[in-house]
């Protein structure tokens, strides 16, 4: 019984604490300075980010930026944006697929890389859709693959 009055005890004092806590003011530090830097980034702070409250706008911006902005990561800015689109055609989401469209075009994407990132989302998801809706086995699914693979790369050397 002394356990549980201990851990109660604990309980309490914590809750207390956590509502002593002064929360922060939505407007501040970090995302008057995320909005900066988007702004010094991009020539503007487009609507997108006044969707979100200020306590998310810094943590969004450095997500946008460390990955899809970020020149150094593994795969380049076509290929991201690309992807990006693919995605975007299967959410589907209108304002993502003229954004990655244009983000590609930007990146150097030609009209037929744009059709075949669209074209091989609609067969990803159309296998997607077959395999799901079959109820394929995934284990002799991951096998066949295996095999298939292998048997692929037997032939190519």
């Amino acid at each position: 019984m002394l356990k549980l009055n201990r851990k109660i005890g604990l309980l309490a004092f914590a809750a207390g604490a956590l509502l002593a806590i002064t929360p922060a003011h939505a407007e501040d530090a970090s995302a008057s300075a995320a909005y900066k830097d988007i702004e010094a980034t991009l020539g503007s702070v487009p609507d997108m980010f006044k969707t979100l409250p200020d306590v998310a706008v810094a943590g969004a911006w450095a997500e946008i930026k460390g990955v899809q902005l970020n020149p150094k990561t593994a795969l380049d800015g076509k290929t991201k944006e690309l992807l990006g689109l693919a995605v975007a055609a299967q959410i589907p989401c209108q304002y993502c697929i003229y954004f990655h469209t244009e983000a590609a075009k930007l990146n150097g994407a030609s009209d037929e890389e744009i059709k075949e990132a669209v074209a091989m989302a609609a067969i990803v998801r159309h296998w997607s859709t077959m395999l799901n809706g079959s109820q394929v086995d995934l284990a002799t699914f991951k096998k066949q693959t295996d095999d298939v693979f292998a048997a692929v790369k037997a032939k190519s050397q």
